[in-house]
């Protein structure tokens, strides 16, 4: 199970912002391994691999958490969530 430590940890190393999507944790995952991949730090392979590998570690872990969300795919909750302004209102306000 994933504690709340482990997941602030991954989300620091991966320099996410709170209201990260999925995309943006792709997209800083492979940004970040090409910064840290050993190939490129022939001077300092050892700091790169130990680098490249809590890069993957915290990017498991996220993709765990992610992955255990639960979606609401309820037809009234869906059509909730897609109103437009006018039709919120005149559900919410009726034709006052």
């Amino acid at each position: 199970m994933l504690s709340f430590d482990t997941l602030v940890k991954a989300k620091t190393l991966l320099g996410l912002h709170d209201k990260a999507t999925l995309s943006d944790i792709k997209s800083r995952y492979k940004s970040m391994m090409q910064q840290w991949h050993p190939d490129k730090h022939p001077d300092d392979p050892d700091t790169a691999h130990a680098m490249s590998t809590q890069i993957n570690e915290a990017y498991a872990l996220l993709l765990e958490y992610c992955s255990n969300y639960e979606y609401n795919l309820e037809e009234s909750f869906l059509k909730e969530q897609t109103l437009t302004p006018q039709e919120w209102w005149a559900k919410k306000f009726g034709g006052r």
